[in-house]
């Protein structure tokens, strides 16, 4: 299994412009130089067309070419991901279909990307919260707002009092036991900005929850401030304080440009999200997803609305940028801490958006097909 594991780690950095036989010694993250792609010429359908018939394809951006940040990799990754799959699968109870999905998930090697400079203890438990949230991604599909809530209640509880708060449900022994392995030694600060980001996700997703019950479609506005705390990656962020040992005040963290430069790396992975999922969801009927908001509410063809979201996605990347150039001083001590942690969204962006592709998650086994194409055909609908 370890050799399975290497080789395909080894794959995806071939993929990615490494070669595994060249990291660096196992105490340093392996950097990788991403080469910039050929451009590959496509035909973006009018808007005319998509209104005289359905498509049955779609183009997404290039946004892997748009963002220059380089990759580093974690090579502490591989033990970590085995052990964390045998955690996931012990106390998640996971059945053969989802364990299956869990395997063309590889969310070890989106942990490796974004946490590339974790030891490996905050490492292990970096991986374990990102198999944690896909799966309670996974599980609130199916739920209700009262199952949601029902769900929240109990992570809650258990993420404020861990020692005294008993509860026997797979999702209370899943979050005790990471949150147990944090706490020992997370900052205060970095602590309390997890559980805040964790209630605001389960808050965000009961809202989505009642829209699917409602048939509801949010309009754009609605939908991005509720979208920012469903896509779960403001408790990632709190990780990179942890991950990397950071004890950064509050009103640091507060600070006007800290918190766009967090919020534009948040629209980045979601938003890109949202294309690259759209496929997925449009085929089971979800309406959670900025494509079908602009189909709906804009009246753009599909092709128009993917354009707009990649757009978006673009002015992300550059929002992030320029927020970046503007962070003040707060003395070296912190100076350096707030680099570290920018640092660690830059990350996200990176390596969110390779491994969309990497995964199975989204594109099934052509996931290097679509990133050399871009091109995705639609699956027919549920019935």
């Amino acid at each position: 299994m370890a050799r399975r594991l290497k080789n395909r780690v080894s794959r995806l950095l071939h993929r990615l412009g490494a070669s595994a036989c060249t990291r660096p010694r196992v105490d340093e993250p392996v950097t990788v130089q991403v080469p910039e792609p050929k451009p590959v010429p496509v035909s973006t359908p009018e808007v005319a067309d998509e209104t005289a018939r359905a498509p049955d394809t779609f183009i997404i951006p290039d946004l892997v070419s748009h963002c220059d940040f380089s990759i580093h990799c974690n090579p502490k990754v591989e033990t970590a991901v085995e052990e964390s799959k045998a955690w996931l699968f012990e106390h998640g109870q996971l059945g053969e279909k989802r364990k299956n999905a869990f395997r063309g998930l590889k969310a070890g090697e989106l942990t490796s990307m974004c946490y590339p400079y974790a030891e490996f203890e905050q490492l292990r438990v970096c991986c374990d919260f990102m198999n944690y949230l896909f799966h309670l991604d996974d599980l609130s599909d199916d739920m209700t707002h009262l199952g949601t809530r029902s769900v929240a209640d109990d992570v809650m509880n258990t993420l404020y009092c861990p020692n005294t708060y008993k509860s026997d449900t797979r999702v209370s022994t899943l979050t005790r036991d990471y949150w147990k392995r944090l706490i020992k030694d997370g900052s205060p600060g970095a602590q309390q900005r997890f559980m805040s980001t964790m209630d605001l996700f389960f808050q965000a997703i009961t809202i989505q929850a009642k829209d699917r019950r409602d048939g509801v479609v949010p309009d754009l506005d609605s939908y991005i401030a509720v979208r920012r705390d469903t896509s779960g990656c403001k408790p990632c962020w709190a990780l990179i304080e942890y991950a990397n040992g950071l004890d950064i005040p509050g009103e640091v963290m507060e600070h006007p440009v800290v918190e766009a430069l967090g919020e534009a790396a948040n629209d980045l992975v979601t938003w890109s999200n949202d294309i690259f999922s759209y496929n997925r969801e449009q085929a089971k009927g979800d309406t959670h997803n900025m494509i079908v908001i602009l189909m709906k509410h804009r009246g753009l063809g599909l092709q128009s609305s993917v354009d707009y979201v990649g757009d978006m996605c673009k002015s992300s990347i550059d929002r992030f940028i320029v927020e970046r150039g503007r962070l003040p001083s707060w003395g070296p001590e912190i100076d350096e801490q707030v680099k570290i942690y920018v640092d660690g969204l830059a990350d996200w962006i990176v390596g969110s958006l390779h491994w969309s592709f990497d995964s199975e998650r989204y594109f099934g086994k052509l996931g290097s097909q679509v990133k050399a194409t871009r091109r995705v055909t639609l699956y027919p609908r549920a019935a």
